[in-house]
This record gives structure tokens, C-alpha cells and sequence, in this order.
């Protein structure tokens, strides 16, 4: 007794707490404030990319953000732990709101109130009484018929009354409006679970409790230790599998927001052949794999063809097309240095995503081979040669070259879309670890602006930038032997010295030799400051920014436009006999002096030239000839939640119909003897769990056609007829 007496007012006290609990978890409220941040979260998960890098975060939103969206993990927000506790409290919360409120509606389906009290009847909204001719029993079995006939539920209760024996009509309608409310919560429950299962859960408990770990190093699949590997009986994963042609993978890479995780399949995919079909604009239009499944146990294959939208499903494995990608083409490269005395041409041979050691005037370099590209269809426009600008890649190739030395963009309004060949990109290391990115095309593009063909040389700093591409115009051979050959020579001064003297000879033949001194001089000053031998006050010499630096130094404002179109005449001559020379000493003819494709040459090869100071190498790589090496990425999932959640889906639209479209309706007639006469006395009354105009024309036409009333309000055709 004492006993219960302590600890009877302890209970009763934290009763009224977990009851509040209940309450709070239950209640409508924290359930739409739980929605709310879900919606918020699933907002900033589209917005912001997903599993991106640091360095990728702090480049689009500076380092302060980027340390705040790693820190509230909103670089994988599905996956996030404060996510998932949403989406359980979601649960809990939705489950405890059916199991308050469900046995009740449950309870009242099955209830047709018959019991009610006359008097209550009159205190209904919609309520009428009418005179019948009949018996109330006959009346009664009357209105009964004809509410089952329209699809009402009826049941009858006789009662006895001072006046005689009466009768009770009960009916009900649209039970389906409660139904759809559990179905929709039920539903609001299957999909939150269904996410649970085929999110992270089953892989956080593992990390958690299971003594796997997430791996955050390099290298090798094969070389990953098994704590980083997950059990080919892991219940639930999505992870994506790469498989380069003729060969096969049986490990899945699940990304994790600080590393990756491996997981064991019960089965190898083998890639046989992978098709792509692309569009006239470049964007592919088809791409599948052709895969042979090999079971571990038994050993038995299955064939299949995996495309976008028709997965293969294999042992409740789903397998999806995700994308493409190189798996390890194979190049054959040429090393040409960009008029470097000290640098020899040279033979490379490598495979994608190989690193090749190099040592170039003294410095060790890591070559890292990477995309190579077969097709590229771009919008190449007419605009002026130059070092491109960085532009989107979705703006075509002709927006990704601006005009040099400030000029404005020109914006191309007329699209001139063509295959120009294959392209490869590549990274240059150096022994302190800074990288720059590469981009080449094998092939001379035809810029449509009428010049020479050119080779483009893309460079960037970082992955963040876009590529800036050096154009250098292709000789008649289609090689850059042409431009290396002059660039080579302009940095001779021996050649220049020559090329100089040719020039005033040819221009100064039949007289006026007096000018060969003062001709002289200005062509030695200007191919001087155009080869970077010359500098004014310390500015960095070289290219024509030195030849414009010369011109506001030197020239009043007044004539600076004059003078310099009269320098960069003096400029295209000089190396014009340049080139001469240098094609002579090679053994080729000499250009025409009129050929205007000559003098379009010279033009560009001035501007790549110039240019050329400022690419960050000595040397290029020119793609000579490869072996294409295709690869299949699929994703693959083990989804258990998957039929949860088209089960949730299915609920979801059959309760919102059933709660918008369907009125839960109900109808009381008391039948009771007339006070004088053979006939009875009926009061009725109408509920409708929304009063709309439906329920309006519905209750006037239950006047009309039941109780024998007027039925002026039923001009309308009502939306539930009876018959």
C-alpha cells in the first residue's frame, strides 16, 4: 500500500507529459512544420549540386559558405543525419495522427446514428417536414428503396410512441471521404519509409555499427581494404558502376559526402559493346549497353541490353543507363615546341587517365592524359582570330573566342553547327603540384571568317574557369610546321636581320634608295619589339601589345591611329619575307606576293604569334592518331522501398480524390402516424460535411422525390440523382 501510495502521484504526474508528447506529435501542426522543412531542404538539394568538391564550393560561393554548406552537410542533403531525423519524425508523427484519429472515423462508417432524437433533427441546417398519404411502415420501406436504388447505405428502426409505432430512416453516403483521408496519411507514412529504405539508412548503420568506414585515398578498386566494403546482402544501395568495352566490373563506387564506399554485387557485368547515336546538334540521342550478366553462384549468364528509361533488373538488382564515358582510349601524341630552340620534338604513346613522366628545359612535368573526345559539334561563327575569352560551353565554339586586347564580344546570331573532329585534354604538373588544364583539336577548323584553317590550343587555369583557345593558322600541308617554322625563325636574330634586309630591298627597288636607312631601322625596331627583344619602360615585352605600348609612347595622340596601321603594314611585311625565308630554307616554294590566302596566312600567324606569349607552355601536344575505348556508367540499386512508395503514391491520389471529390453525406427521416388520418408525419434532416451548392440542390430534390415537397430550388440538375 505504501508502495502505490509513493508512486501513484509520480505516475500521474508524467502522464500529463507524454500525453503533451502525444499530443505535439500528433497534432497538424508539427506535421506541416516537419513538411515545410522538408520542402525548404529538398529546395536548397536542387539548387545547390550535390556532392560536389570543396575546392568546387568555395569557387561558386567563396570559402565562408562553402565551410557553412559542409558544416549543415547541404552538399548531401538527402543523405544528411538531420534529414533522415525528419523524415522519421514525419513518420512518427503521421502514424500517430492515424492511430488517434482512424478508429474513430472507422467507428463511424460503420454508425448510422438512428437513435437520434426529433428534436435534433429540427435544429439541422437542411431540415424539412412534410404530410405523406402512406403508412409510416409503408412510407418508410418507400424511402428505403429508392436511397438504395441511388447508392445510399439504409437501415430502418422501429420505435414506439405514445401516438403509435414510428419509423427511423438512417442513410449515409460517401464513406469514401474518410477513407481518402486515412489513405492520404497512410500514404504521406509509405513514402517517407519507402525513402528511409532506399536512402542511406541500411549504409549509416553499417558506417555506424557495422565497422565499415568511408575510404577518402586513390588508386586501384581492387586495392581497397575490405572495411570499406559493403556485403552483396546490403538490403538497400544506389551507386554507379563503370565498365570500359570488353571488360567487366562487380563493384558498385556509393558516393559519400567525405569519401566513397565499394559495394559487392552477387553478380559481374560484363560490357560487350556500347552504342551512341547523336543528334545533328552534337547532343546524343541514343546510348545503351550491351551487357552479359555473370552470376557468382552457378555460374550461369544472362544477355541484356540496358537503354535510358529500360533498365534490366537481375536478382532485385536494378540496372540503369546513366552515361558515357572514356574507358582508356588509347593516344598516340607528338610533342611540338612553339619555336623553343631547346626543345626537341618527341613521340608519345599513352592510354587515358595515364600519367606520363616529361622533362622539358630542365623542368620535370607529369602529363595526365584525359577526355578524348571523337565528335565535337560546335557553332563556329566569323569572328576575328585571337586568344579566346572563356565562355559557357553551351555557347558554342565561336562564343568561346572573343576578340583580343579588349575588343567586345560579338554576339552570333546565326547558328553554324559542324562536326570539326576529335579533341583530346590533358594536364601539365609540375614537381610543386600546380596544374593547368589542356585542350586540343586534332584537326584545322575552318572559322568561316575566310583565313586559313586553324588549330585550336585551349588552356585554363582551373576547373572553375573556362577554356581561353589559341588559334594558330594551319599551312598548306595542314600542320603547325608552318607557324612553329617562323616562330622559331623570329627568334633568331640573324633571321630577323635578314628578313629585314629583304623587305627594304623589295620595297625600295627603282629608287629612292636614300629611305633604306630610316626603312631599315624602323622594320629591325618593330620586328625587335614584335619578338620581345625590345621593351618600353620595363613593360613585358613581345606581340603587338608592345608594338601598341611603342605607339602611345612615342606618337601624339593625334596620329596614334595613323601610325599604327603604317606599323603593322611594316610588321606584315617584314614577316612575310620572314616566312619566305624560312620556306625557302626548308626547301619549299615561295608564297605569291598577291595571293591573298598567302597574305591571310602571314595576318594570322601575326595574332598567333603575338598570342603565343601568352600561353602558359613552351610546347603543344598534337593528337596524331588513337584507338577509341568506349565506357558504360550504370547505375545500379537495390530499391526494397521502391514498391513502398508507388504503394504510397497509389494511396496518396485515391485519398486526395476521395477527400476533395467525395462529400460524406448523411439523412434522417422520422416517419411517425399522422394526428389525423391514414397517412404520416415525416421530419427530416440533411448533414453534408461541406456545404456547397451540391449539397443545396441535393437536399431540394430529397424534398421533391421523397418527402413530396415543392421543389422550387431544384431548377438546377443536382450532381447525385435519385431514382
Amino acid at each position: 500500500m505504501s508502495t502505490s501510495s509513493t508512486e501513484g502521484p509520480a505516475a500521474r504526474r508524467s502522464w500529463p507529459a507524454l500525453r503533451q508528447a502525444a499530443e505535439l506529435l500528433s497534432s497538424m501542426r508539427f506535421a506541416i512544420a516537419l513538411l515545410t522543412v522538408i520542402c525548404i531542404a529538398s529546395v536548397i538539394g536542387t539548387v545547390i549540386q550535390q556532392h560536389d568538391s570543396m575546392a568546387g564550393y568555395v569557387s561558386k560561393f567563396g570559402p565562408f559558405w562553402a565551410g557553412l554548406f559542409m558544416a549543415l552537410k547541404l552538399n548531401a542533403v538527402y543523405s544528411a543525419w538531420w534529414f533522415l531525423l525528419i523524415l522519421a519524425f514525419l513518420v512518427v508523427s503521421t502514424s500517430l495522427c492515424i492511430a488517434r484519429h482512424a478508429p474513430k472515423m472507422l467507428a463511424d462508417l460503420k454508425a448510422f446514428k438512428e437513435d437520434i432524437r426529433v428534436q435534433s433533427l429540427r435544429a439541422f441546417h437542411y431540415k424539412a417536414e412534410a404530410a405523406l398519404p402512406a403508412a409510416p411502415a409503408q412510407e418508410a420501406q418507400r424511402i428505403r428503396q429508392a436511397l438504395a436504388a441511388s447508392g445510399w447505405r439504409v437501415r430502418l428502426q422501429k420505435r414506439e410512441t405514445p401516438e403509435g409505432d414510428g419509423w427511423m430512416v438512417a442513410a449515409k453516403a460517401g464513406a469514401a471521404n474518410k477513407l481518402g483521408y486515412i489513405a492520404a496519411h497512410s500514404a504521406i507514412v509509405l513514402v517517407c519509409l519507402g525513402g528511409l529504405l532506399d536512402g542511406d539508412l541500411f549504409i549509416r548503420a553499417q558506417t555506424w555499427l557495422g565497422g565499415k568506414s568511408v575510404y577518402t585515398g586513390g588508386g586501384l578498386v581492387s586495392q581497397v581494404g575490405p572495411q570499406h566494403r559493403l556485403s552483396p546482402a546490403n538490403p538497400a544501395f544506389r551507386g554507379n558502376l563503370a565498365v570500359a568495352e570488353g571488360t567487366a566490373s562487380d563493384t558498385v563506387v556509393l558516393a559519400q559526402p567525405d569519401g566513397v564506399l565499394l559495394q559487392e554485387l552477387p553478380f559481374a557485368i560484363e560490357l560487350k559493346k556500347f552504342t551512341i547515336e547523336y543528334y545533328d546538334t552534337g547532343m546524343p540521342r541514343l546510348f545503351a549497353s550491351d551487357i552479359v550478366i555473370h552470376d557468382k553462384e552457378g555460374g550461369g549468364k544472362r544477355e541484356a541490353r540496358v537503354e535510358v528509361n529500360h533498365p534490366v533488373k537481375h536478382k532485385g538488382i536494378s540496372i540503369y543507363q546513366s552515361s558515357f564515358d572514356d574507358g582508356g582510349s588509347r593516344l598516340k601524341l607528338a610533342l611540338v615546341p612553339l619555336g623553343a630552340a631547346d626543345i626537341a620534338p618527341a613521340g608519345l604513346q599513352g592510354a587515358v587517365g595515364d600519367s606520363l613522366p616529361l622533362n622539358v628545359q630542365g623542368e620535370s612535368l607529369t602529363l595526365e592524359l584525359g577526355e578524348l573526345r571523337v565528335m565535337n559539334v560546335e557553332d563556329v561563327a566569323q569572328e576575328q582570330p585571337g586568344m579566346a575569352a572563356p565562355a559557357g560551353p553551351d555557347r558554342g565554339l565561336a562564343h568561346a573566342i572573343e576578340q583580343r586586347l579588349g575588343a567586345a564580344d560579338k554576339t552570333v546570331t546565326q547558328r553554324h553547327l559542324r562536326n570539326v573532329g576529335p579533341s583530346f585534354s590533358y594536364r601539365l604538373r609540375d614537381a610543386a603540384g600546380q596544374a593547368r588544364e589542356y585542350k586540343n583539336y586534332m584537326l584545322p577548323i575552318d572559322m568561316g571568317d575566310g583565313g586559313p584553317s586553324v588549330f585550336l590550343l585551349g588552356v585554363r587555369l582551373s576547373a572553375s574557369d573556362s577554356m581561353r583557345y589559341l588559334r594558330i593558322p594551319a599551312d598548306e600541308n595542314q600542320s603547325l610546321q608552318g607557324f612553329v617554322r617562323l616562330r622559331a625563325a623570329l627568334q633568331d636574330a640573324r633571321q630577323r636581320e635578314a628578313a629585314v634586309a629583304r623587305y627594304v630591298a623589295r620595297n625600295l627597288e627603282g629608287g629612292r634608295t636614300s629611305l633604306a636607312g630610316q626603312l631599315t631601322l624602323s622594320a629591325r625596331r618593330m620586328l625587335g619589339l614584335f619578338a620581345g627583344v625590345d621593351a618600353i619602360r620595363g613593360r613585358k615585352p613581345g606581340g603587338l601589345q608592345a608594338i601598341a605600348d611603342f605607339v602611345e609612347e612615342a606618337v601624339p595622340p593625334a596620329e596614334r591611329e595613323t601610325a599604327a596601321q603604317a606599323l603593322l603594314r611594316l610588321l606584315n611585311g617584314v614577316l612575310f619575307e620572314l616566312n619566305q625565308a624560312v620556306r625557302e630554307a626548308h626547301g619549299q616554294k615561295p608564297l605569291p606576293e598577291d595571293d591573298p590566302q598567302a597574305i591571310a596566312w602571314v595576318q594570322h600567324a601575326a595574332v598567333a604569334l603575338s598570342d603565343v606569349n601568352l600561353y602558359p607552355a613552351a610546347f603543344t601536344l598534337e593528337l596524331k592518331d588513337f584507338t577509341h575505348v568506349q565506357a558504360s556508367v550504370m547505375q545500379v540499386a537495390r530499391a526494397p522501398g521502391q514498391a513502398v512508395v508507388y504503394l504510397g503514391c497509389l494511396l496518396l491520389i485515391a485519398g486526395i480524390f476521395g477527400m476533395l471529390y467525395v462529400r460524406d453525406r448523411r439523412l434522417w427521416i422520422w416517419l411517425a402516424p399522422a394526428a389525423s388520418g391514414p397517412g404520416a408525419q415525416a421530419v427530416a434532416a440533411f448533414s453534408s460535411n461541406r456545404k456547397t451548392l451540391d449539397a443545396d440542390r441535393e437536399f431540394a430534390q430529397i424534398k421533391a422525390r421523397l418527402l413530396q415537397l415543392p421543389a422550387s430550388s431544384c431548377a438546377m440538375q443536382p450532381t447525385t440523382t435519385l431514382s
